[in-house]
């Protein structure tokens, strides 16, 4: 694995990360001395599905993707962390091996605290517990949620959801930038790309989305037939 390792955080930058924003101030004089601030290169494979568990990671930059294989060895991305999202909590709670692996979709940078360190934390931060517990349900409903719409939803219905949820306003609209792909969807959704390409042509011709380069425009319509694709 290719990495930099950055100088020594600051308390400032640790203030200023949601996850440590509730922390005291012994707690911030320990962190600085033991949090690890690094940089990856796009495509980085920053843990792998397996492997024991050792940190807990903050994004500060860049895109991330977390990623199983299905019984076919085919890639299945789970879900797109941004930057102020963590990861790797959930082993170093249950004790259990990474469940997943997660990949650098572009350069980017992180925090990473040991697993002694963090459980040092936690023992004596109600506040960064509960916020740290708050994360894993997140993830569980948006499993759930995952599940459900691949049970019961169609493939148009699958990829207007991919398209809300990885959405982002920007100058009053909400647009998915072109750092998700037509093959990034058919992962996230269980379908061919062919399919996904083919779904997005005609939600553009319907004018339910406008393709407007590599991004693409969600149109209000979108929303009020998110329901309707069963």
């Amino acid at each position: 694995m290719t990495t930099h390792l950055q100088p020594r955080v600051s308390e400032l930058l640790l203030r200023n990360v949601p996850l440590f924003s509730m922390l005291t101030q012994a707690q911030y004089t320990l962190l600085t001395g033991v949090v690890q601030r690094r940089s990856f290169p796009r495509g980085t494979r920053i843990i792998r599905a397996g492997e024991p568990t050792s940190s807990l990671y903050v994004i500060m930059s860049g895109r991330m993707q977390v990623v199983v294989q299905d019984g076919k060895g085919r890639e299945v991305i789970l879900a797109i962390l941004r930057p102020g999202d963590f990861f790797g909590e959930m082993g170093l709670i249950d004790e259990q091996p990474r469940s997943a692996s997660v990949v650098a979709r572009e350069a980017c940078e992180l925090l990473t605290l040991a697993k002694q360190d963090l459980q040092a934390v936690l023992e004596t931060n109600f506040d960064l517990t509960m916020t740290v517990a708050r994360g894993l349900v997140k993830r569980l409903r948006e499993a759930d949620a995952r599940i459900g719409s691949l049970a019961l939803l169609d493939v148009y219905g699958r990829v207007a959801q991919a398209l809300l949820h990885e959405s982002e306003m920007v100058e009053g609209e909400r647009i998915v930038s072109g750092h998700l792909s037509r093959i990034d969807i058919a992962k996230m959704i269980g379908a061919s790309r062919e399919m996904v390409t083919r779904v997005v042509k005609d939600l553009e011709r319907r004018g339910l989305i406008e393709v407007r380069g590599t991004d693409i425009v969600l149109r209000d319509r979108l929303f009020a037939h998110s329901d309707c694709f069963l």
